[in-house]
């Protein structure tokens, strides 16, 4: 929704979804922003957020995180907890504790990923499979390790999604990190061609696909590819609106439209 269509209506901008939207949606990761300045964005952009990740495990060490899941409530944003501490309670054989911990917080979504332990992804369909019987369920494909990532050949990749899918997850995120340089993307941060050549051709719903876009030339590069209805996620709380100017081309990068 824009601020001010009024002075928008000779540009012919690219029409925006109302929240809750399936396509277009962007998610803001925070790592530990101050719970002051994470309410001011909240609440004066979050029109444009549809869903903050706590990453890593900055929930155990954030004294106001129901503060910051309660502000995330009130202006209709999801906020869910990042796939490493899932990771990190199944290591320590301790699931129903960090089942506990979300249901505590007040948080309804989870993600699950593999991109740090040793996990096959049958077992972590499982872990999807259980989780949906209460939750909203993220899954994540692809390993923070680079290495890793750049060894799964795109059958695996979509393997792995539509694996995630059947199991119940309701999104898929593509792992990029917070540097946009593993995952579905090569070391020098550009997208790997062949994974996103196999995702278009593999007939999955886009809508249920989440990219994770730090940096502005990815998010141009997939913009660019796929539209402004393309999913972006790890966007810094910084970035908001700059993203969203690039989603109604009012940037140099998506002038004219994506």
């Amino acid at each position: 929704m824009l601020a001010d269509s009024s002075y928008c209506d000779a540009l012919d901008l690219v029409p925006r979804d109302d929240k809750p939207r399936r396509r277009g949606r962007t998610m803001v990761i925070d790592t530990g922003t101050p719970t002051r300045w994470f309410e001011d964005v909240v609440e004066s952009h979050g029109d444009l957020v549809d869903s903050v990740k706590f990453g890593w495990g900055t929930c155990l060490v954030t004294r106001d995180i129901k503060t910051k899941i309660d502000v995330c409530r009130a202006a209709g944003v999801e906020a869910y907890f990042g796939g490493t501490l899932f990771e990190r309670f199944a290591a320590a054989g301790a699931v129903t504790d960090w089942q506990e911990l979300c249901r505590a917080t007040g948080c309804t979504t989870v993600e699950i990923s593999n991109g740090t332990i040793p996990m096959s992804d049958t077992e972590k369909a499982d872990w999807v499979a259980r989780m949906a019987q209460e939750f909203t369920v993220i899954s994540e494909v692809g390993f923070k390790d680079g290495g890793r990532s750049m060894a799964l050949s795109p059958t695996e990749w979509v393997a792995a999604v539509w694996s995630d899918l059947q199991a119940g997850a309701t999104t898929v995120t593509l792992e990029a990190r917070e540097s946009g340089r593993s995952g579905f993307c090569t070391p020098d941060g550009e997208a790997r061609e062949d994974v996103l050549g196999a995702l278009d051709a593999s007939g999955l719903d886009r809508d249920r696909l989440l990219f994770e876009a730090p940096t502005r030339d990815l998010q141009v590069r997939l913009l660019r590819r796929y539209g402004a209805g393309v999913n972006l996620g790890n966007v810094a709380l910084t970035d908001v609106v700059g993203l969203e100017t690039l989603r109604l081309g009012l940037r140099a990068d998506t002038f004219g439209g994506v």
